[in-house]
């Protein structure tokens, strides 16, 4: 089925519309059951076990939790595919003149596909960590921000930041390790083929807005020697750009310019070849987005490039890659600040070309992840 199917075609069977809703009803349930499953090695025990997987009690035994405890966990997984049972046929024939187990004994669990998914794959384990580690309480706030247009979960942090970019250098390690790796995930695995494009024009100057890390700063000097660069971000975040920086050797080549965009004071720098926003304007709202691209406008020339890099929920190759950036939508909502969401493409050129830009390019195929590469300039 076509993707744009998905979102027009309502086909699905009464009786699988029904599990569908169920799952959604024990969600949460749901999602801790694996957490535990991950955390007391029962997944990784699972891996290692093969073909002949482990019954409830070799389980228990190798996490060190009760029979019960392991019993419950794996049928949940059961029931949502994480795990199988092992066919008869394999497994491990009882030791040496020992009656084989009862009926009610006998099942054996082994890793299914969506299993070896949740174990190995980077892309889940990023997403994973990133639900739990920073939306999972917050979340159920999730209905207060929606009233009120603020990041009502981010309370679970504490009370002292309006949105969750100021509280990020001050994040549990644990936490903040799961964003930035969230983050950065999404956004680098685009960069390699975004560096082409970008230098064929040869910019000698440019401003990297919203910076975060110096990510793609760093990345932008190892590809042309002569090119410099300006993060700007907030405070915290340029401090942490200037040092990493610092850290690679290029501090005569990457500078900060340390500001917030949204306040209505706050100038951008002038005199640039090029601006970069990568994973940047998803954290606004199109009326933000449209006031960052007027602020943009008046530092850029006839000849500057302004590049964006974003994930498209209406651009991607799966439907599994467009319902994580609509569920990450509501990350934005209920964590981050209240008003901004992952977009489709006409939503976001909109709110850029009312900043006072026309579109010039756009490719929608960049990395594993189909991020898209739009370049705009400013309008005549």
């Amino acid at each position: 089925m076509a993707l744009s199917d998905v979102y027009t075609k309502d086909s699905i069977r009464a009786v699988d519309a029904k599990f569908e809703a169920q799952k959604i009803a024990f969600a949460p349930l749901a999602f801790q059951a694996v957490r535990a499953l991950r955390e007391l090695g029962i997944l990784r025990a699972l891996s290692v076990a093969g073909e002949g997987g482990l019954s409830r009690e070799e389980a228990a035994a190798g996490a060190d939790i009760s029979v019960y405890g392991a019993g419950v966990l794996l049928e949940m997984a059961l029931g949502l595919g994480v795990v199988k049972f092992a066919p008869a046929g394999q497994r491990p024939p009882a030791a040496g003149g020992e009656e084989p187990e009862p009926p009610e004994r006998a099942e054996r669990f082994v890793l299914a596909k969506t299993g070896w998914f949740l174990l190995e794959d980077e892309m889940t384990a990023v997403n994973f960590n990133f639900v739990n580690d920073i939306c999972y309480k917050g979340a159920f706030s999730l209905v207060d921000s929606v009233r009120s247009g603020r990041p009502e979960g981010l309370k679970v942090f504490g009370e002292n930041w309006s949105t969750i970019y100021e509280a990020l250098a001050s994040l549990p390690e644990g936490p903040k390790k799961s964003w930035f790796a969230f983050d950065h995930f999404y956004s680098d695995i685009a960069f390699p083929e975004a560096l082409p494009p970008v230098f064929a024009r040869k910019p000698r100057r440019l401003l990297d807005i919203g910076g975060n890390t110096a990510k793609w700063a760093l990345q932008c000097c190892r590809y042309d020697p002569d090119v410099a660069v300006t993060v700007a971000d907030l405070p915290g975040q340029a401090a942490v750009a200037e040092k990493a920086a610092a850290a690679a050797g290029f501090s005569e080549r990457i500078s900060v310019y340390p500001c917030d965009v949204l306040d209505p004071a706050a100038a951008l720098p002038a005199g640039m070849d090029a601006l970069w926003m990568s994973q940047f304007l998803d954290c606004f709202s199109p009326e933000d987005i449209t006031g960052i691209l007027k602020k943009a406008a008046a530092v850029c020339g006839e000849g500057t490039d302004v590049w964006v890099l974003e994930p498209l929920w209406d651009k991607q190759r799966f439907e599994a890659a467009s319902f994580s950036l609509q569920a990450a939508g509501l990350y934005f909502t209920c964590m981050a600040n209240g008003r901004s969401k992952m977009y489709r493409f006409e939503e976001l050129r909109a709110a850029v070309e009312k900043g006072g830009f026309v579109l010039k390019e756009a490719r929608h195929d960049l990395g594993a992840n189909c991020y898209s590469l739009l370049r705009f300039v400013k309008r005549p």
